[in-house]
């Protein structure tokens, strides 16, 4: 069954979180706008957190006002506390990303808290955001296991997505911070928040760090889950969770996701010359498949083929 995906490009923001490679401003807004020139539209771009914490992001608000053709894009950023909603409240984005961990290991790793103080801190961003006319989303980290504790169970994820959409949240990212997710657990945590949560809207947020990304991508199609985040050339990572590496490539989950016969909206090729212009950037081959190897049913033409002699 054909169906139509949408997918979160999330380079700007988890791809270069944990970047060591400096990239200014301007790429930035430059890595953004060739990403929209193949189709994209909806973007996580920034988060709000603490320039001493994350000081890769730490130029969010010139990064906002640079995009291009900003009508045409909706707009996320990453918000985790009033402070971070302040500084968003002045922007007009259209999404605020609202965030916990489900371990609380990683809780006090990425955050300094515990999972119930952050939960606690998020109530009053999510009003500021109404109030402010803009759409809060929830988005649990360590959702399919945590770096420091191993397993995350299931009804643990559940209850923090209950409690998000207590304050108001409709839509749940679940977020495979350390590339830990597996088919079986995707189903089973997706139908468990379906059975609890029937009309809240869940994203799947995988990284590829054991190459099970497009595995879980396929499974959550199958239970019905058609939105899902993936970063330019595979870069990302988590710098408060060992072994973090990066998000599923938007280059491969698209073309897998063509090759299944689903409609993205995007265009391939496009998104490999961005892919190839990122390389520039970050001065490095990126984990993306598809910069190495050709689409499948892209051929070589045999006069251009070193013949075999002998």
């Amino acid at each position: 069954m054909t169906i139509d995906i949408t997918i979160t490009e999330v380079a700007a923001r988890d791809g270069l979180q944990n970047e060591t490679h400096p990239v200014s401003t301007e790429q930035k807004i430059e890595l953004i706008g060739r990403i929209a020139k193949a189709g994209m539209k909806r973007f996580e771009v920034t988060s709000f957190v603490s320039p001493r914490a994350v000081p890769a992001l730490a130029d969010a608000e010139e990064v906002v006002k640079g995009l291009p053709e900003r009508d045409r894009l909706i707009v996320e950023g990453l918000v985790p506390n009033m402070r971070g909603a302040e500084r968003a409240a002045a922007l007009k984005l259209d999404e605020w990303v609202c965030f916990a961990s489900a371990s609380e290991s990683h809780s006090q790793a990425n955050s300094n808290t515990s999972t119930e103080e952050a939960l606690g801190r998020l109530q009053p961003v999510i009003d500021l955001a109404r109030q402010e006319g803009v759409t809060p989303v929830g988005a649990i980290a360590t959702s399919f296991g945590c770096p420091f504790e191993g397993d995350v169970p299931v009804a643990r994820v559940v209850d923090v997505a209950r409690r998000m959409t207590d304050m108001g949240v409709e839509t749940i990212k679940l977020g495979d911070t350390i590339g830990t997710a597996w088919p079986s657990r995707v189903r089973e945590l997706v139908q468990a928040i379906r059975a609890t949560l029937p009309k809240t809207t869940i994203v799947l947020h995988f990284h590829n760090t054991r190459g099970m990304s497009l595995a879980n991508v396929l499974t959550g199609i199958a239970e019905g889950v058609d939105r899902y985040e993936s970063a330019l050339g595979g870069v990302g990572g988590c710098p408060f969770a060992p072994g973090a590496t990066g998000n599923v490539p938007t280059e491969d989950l698209v073309h897998f996701l063509h090759l299944e016969g689903n409609r993205t909206g995007l265009d391939m090729d496009g998104l490999i010359k961005a892919g190839h212009w990122f390389e520039t950037v970050l001065e490095r081959k990126l984990p993306a498949h598809l910069l190495r190897a050709k689409p499948v049913g892209v051929t070589t033409d045999l006069s251009e083929m070193k013949r075999a002699t002998g």
